[in-house]
């Protein structure tokens, strides 16, 4: 059974606080360096220096119990999206179909209703031919 004290928790917070705060400064140095090395190197170096800090961004984010965590969370849907059975071209057909002959007798049974209330309307008030 881990027990932590009062003492143990804050320090594990600066540490992920300092380590978020790093992993930032990583992501904006590289984008950084991509517009400010714009003169001197081509699209291709700094697009790896781009790349570099989102990764070193990435890897010191990870370090923390908030990424820690978050990695976790991306694992497990990446295992319930292997558990989907997709429908297959028919069934996905036939639904919208379905949905499309839905959608016409709504049309439809709203077109009536709204002629009958506005033939009502102008026979209340008169204002009909």
């Amino acid at each position: 059974m881990d027990v932590q004290t009062s003492e143990q928790k804050p320090a594990s917070s600066r540490r992920d606080t300092v380590l978020l705060a790093v992993a930032a400064g990583a992501l904006l140095g590289g984008m950084f360096a991509f517009y400010y090395f714009e003169a001197r190197f081509n699209a291709l170096v700094r697009t790896l220096m781009l790349l570099g800090g989102l990764a070193a961004g990435l890897v010191l984010a990870y370090q923390t119990a908030a990424g820690k965590t978050l990695w976790g969370y991306v694992v497990g849907s990446r295992i319930e999206l292997r558990k989907i059975v997709w429908p297959t071209r028919q069934e996905s057909v036939q639904a919208t179909l379905m949905i499309a002959v839905v959608v016409l007798i709504m049309a439809l049974l709203l077109w009536g209703l709204d002629s009958v209330l506005l033939w009502g309307v102008e026979t209340l008030t008169g204002r009909g031919s």
